[in-house]
């Protein structure tokens, strides 16, 4: 066995697990990035993954194995250096193990991450999260569990991994109705329900029943659903919403445009946006600003409406016929 293979395995369980706690998502993504990375080197080299070196992982090999996933698997640039993560955390791990491989660890933690676009954050307006909240059928268990998913992801913005999470007893419905969730970073953090939440959470967890520690929202076996299983469902119902909500056909909705809808909900109902990512448990009010202010264009329409000119009525540009409306559009 080389040198990688008990290095590798320490980092995980010594390192990932033992000292930093780190959560099972944190452990899942980094294992998948080792995996892809000793799959392309196995099929470049004919090594198998137990007989590689450290010097079998250098800057050009971790270069190439990069560019494999942009141009191969098709992978974002942020996918890419997220994967660039992974691998630099366990090289720095690894120096104080190995420190005859000192060159060679100080080549890979120079690999660059790679700058990406920022795009605005997708969300749903009012019609359109009715729409689709509305859509599962109630008449069948599993609609009524969606009408329940659909419903607290939009207003409590849990992330897909503290949703599926959620265990029946972390959820209060009587004074101080509030719901629990272990976050990003094994944060704690409650978000309080509405009314209307209350209402339906009620009526689920009579329904259905289990104990204490179950999950809050099964599958039908009463195992929790799965990521995907979660991502499926939400598709799903987003295109039957399309019926009474046809806007919803150009947008890709999936389990985190949820999360940026109830972020925007709470931006345009004037909460103070501190208060916003205290809700999303955001490591830093940077991040609820760099997303969410700048989504919002009413912020900005009424920011220009207080620097507008003298005797100038603020307002959007209007074309002055359909012809123009047509050709604006193009």
């Amino acid at each position: 066995m080389s040198a990688l293979a008990p290095v590798l395995e320490a980092f995980f369980t010594e390192r990932l697990i033992g000292q930093r706690h780190a959560s099972p998502n944190t452990v899942a993504a980094y294992r998948d990035s080792w995996r892809l990375l000793l799959h392309f080197v196995h099929e470049k080299s004919g090594k198998a993954p137990y007989q590689l070196d450290l010097a079998d992982l250098d800057d050009r090999t971790i270069g190439s194995f990069l560019e494999h996933l942009e141009t191969v698997r098709h992978n974002t640039v942020r996918t890419r250096n997220v994967r660039l993560s992974a691998i630099r955390s366990f090289f720095s791990y690894a120096s104080l193990r190995h420190p005859e491989h000192a060159e060679l660890i100080a080549r890979v933690l120079a690999v660059p991450t790679k700058r990406c676009e920022q795009r605005e954050v997708s969300y749903l307006c009012t019609e359109e999260l009715a729409a689709l909240v509305t859509a599962p059928d109630l008449r069948t268990w599993t609609g009524r569990r969606d009408h329940a998913l659909l419903d607290i992801a939009a207003e409590t913005g849990l992330r897909v991994s503290e949703l599926i999470g959620v265990r029946n007893s972390d959820v209060e419905l009587g004074t101080g109705a509030n719901i629990r969730c272990m976050g990003k970073g094994r944060k704690e953090r409650c978000t309080p329900l509405s009314k209307n939440a209350v209402a339906i959470l009620w009526a689920w967890m009579k329904e259905r029943g289990g104990e204490p520690g179950d999950a809050l929202l099964p599958t039908r076996k009463g195992t929790p659903l799965s990521r995907g299983a979660v991502e499926r469902l939400v598709t799903r119902h987003a295109a039957t919403a399309t019926k009474r909500s046809p806007s919803l056909r150009a947008k890709h909705v999936t389990p985190h445009v949820l999360r940026h809808t109830c972020a925007m909900e709470l931006l345009r109902s004037g909460v103070d946006v501190a208060v916003i990512a205290l809700w999303l448990g955001h490591s830093s009010i940077g991040t609820t600003i760099r997303a969410y202010l700048h989504a919002d264009m009413s912020i900005k329409e009424r920011a220009l409406a207080r620097t507008a000119p003298p005797n100038t009525k603020p307002g959007r540009y209007q074309p002055s016929d359909q012809l123009l409306s047509f050709l604006d559009s193009l």
